[in-house]
């Protein structure tokens, strides 16, 4: 079980939601561009996660960004769309781009690739690492998710009240 993450925020810039919902429609777009970004996971024989970090081994899938456009109604932040971020720049570990185009901006999406561990094995990242709730904090974005599977989401939220919950109520429906 994950505990509650809080970190400080500018209080006041967050309009109050409780949970997040994601159109079923919209999470299986993420799912197969997950699947496009991940389609050569199987190939990861004979690399290890540390010729992949240092750049050496060949990239077998690409992390991606996107942008989430919605708005917050009540007590919930409706996700009403998917818009790939601009100047994507995708690497095996690392993503990066902008969402500023993006009128109703309410956060960012992305993918964890697998990496390989010392045998050459496909390893999960599962959830919103430590860096990436570091950059969530000190972003804009009202929400973010991380998708390392098909079938697996991790959210985390900005509160009005200056913390980040992490994690997030996400309901796909």
């Amino acid at each position: 079980m994950r505990a509650l993450l809080v970190v400080s925020l500018a209080v006041g810039v967050v309009p109050p939601f409780r949970v997040i919902v994601l159109p079923a429609q919209l999470r299986g777009i993420m799912s197969a561009v997950w699947v496009t970004s991940n389609r050569h996971w199987d190939e990861l024989a004979g690399q290890n996660t540390l010729t992949q970090l240092l750049g050496t081994g060949r990239p077998t899938q690409l992390e991606y960004l996107g942008c989430l456009g919605g708005a917050v109604v009540d007590d919930t932040l409706f996700v009403r769309r998917l818009v790939a971020a601009e100047n994507l720049k995708q690497l095996q570990f690392a993503v990066a781009g902008d969402c500023d185009g993006v009128a109703d901006f309410v956060g960012t999406w992305h993918t964890h690739p697998y990496r390989a561990d010392p045998a050459g094995r496909a390893l999960k990242e599962p959830g919103l690492s430590m860096l990436d709730l570091e950059t969530f904090a000190a972003a804009r974005d009202l929400i973010t998710l991380v998708m390392w599977d098909v079938d697996s989401l991790d959210a985390a939220m900005k509160t009005p009240e200056g913390a980040l919950r992490h994690p997030a109520p996400l309901t796909v429906r």
